[in-house]
């Protein structure tokens, strides 16, 4: 098999949770262009509608299911629709999460938002729910149907930067104003996202079912020009990230170019953690 075959996905079929998504949009339009079949999964029924049918008028072969990743019943029916669609998983990309919100009370509060000392529980038990316990209920599902196709897979998980650094909170500063915090729950979840996919690779030894991460840094996303000029300064290369640059890591962790790599984290960061 040639390098160039190892990277093709046809016959394969693939779910890409939060598949409307800044990154979760790339990654359906990668793993199709690749071969795949895939499932664009998201709460947002239109969007996600949107996002499939824009891949099937390309020529690529989608599906879009609405599903609610905290929800066990909503997660088994969207496994179920995916299978009677298209009668096998190979592929699970766990990109759903929580983007950080802001707290809208708490400029009233005489804090800046993210603030830790007066973080709202109800924030960080959604972002628990979402970030964790839906990567989780979204794994198990379909982890069933990969060992019923002869226990082999490829399972990535959707990791960041802040899980393995804690957040350079100077970033969020303004003319010497701080602006805000990057919320406490975002390290704390992507962390355990990385501890999860240390626990499935090791838990699946011995079968086919390879389970690794990728961990994007900072992509630009029509961040106000302070943040990017902050950030930037901060990476080896100079800038953000721009949304198509985790494609080719998402594509080697999907694929047979990745046969041997399991456990394990591929970081795309301008070089943010290098120093």
């Amino acid at each position: 098999m040639s390098i160039q075959d190892k990277f093709v996905l046809s016959g394969r079929v693939a779910i890409v949770t939060g598949g409307v998504g800044l990154l979760g949009a790339e990654f359906c339009k990668t793993l199709a262009e690749a071969g795949a079949a895939v499932a664009v999964v998201d709460l947002n029924a239109s969007a996600s509608q949107g996002t499939a049918d824009a891949l099937t008028k390309s020529g690529y072969k989608a599906l879009a299911v609405s599903a609610d990743i905290t929800d066990p019943e909503s997660v088994n029916a969207m496994v179920e629709k995916v299978v009677s669609e298209y009668g096998r998983i190979d592929i699970l990309v766990n990109s759903a999460a929580l983007d950080p919100k802001f707290d809208p009370d708490a400029a009233k509060k005489g804090i800046a938002p993210g603030a830790f000392e007066d973080y709202p529980l109800d924030d960080w038990n959604a972002a628990l729910n979402v970030n964790l316990t839906g990567t989780f209920l979204v794994s198990q599902a379909c982890v069933k149907q990969m060992i019923a196709q002869g226990k082999k897979g490829s399972i990535i998980n959707i990791c960041s930067t802040y899980g393995l650094n804690g957040p350079d909170q100077s970033i969020y500063i303004k003319d010497g104003e701080r602006v805000a915090y990057k919320p406490v729950y975002y390290t704390v979840t992507k962390a355990g996202v990385m501890g999860f996919t240390k626990y499935l690779a090791a838990y699946y030894s011995g079968t086919e079912i390879r389970v690794n991460a990728l961990t994007p840094g900072g992509v630009f996303n029509n961040h106000d020009e302070y943040f990017v000029k902050n950030y930037s300064a901060k990476t080896i290369l100079g800038r953000m990230a721009n949304k198509d640059e985790m494609n080719g890591a998402l594509l080697f962790l999907a694929s047979d170019a990745s046969s041997y790599m399991t456990g394990n984290n591929v970081v795309v960061d301008g070089g943010w953690t290098a120093w």
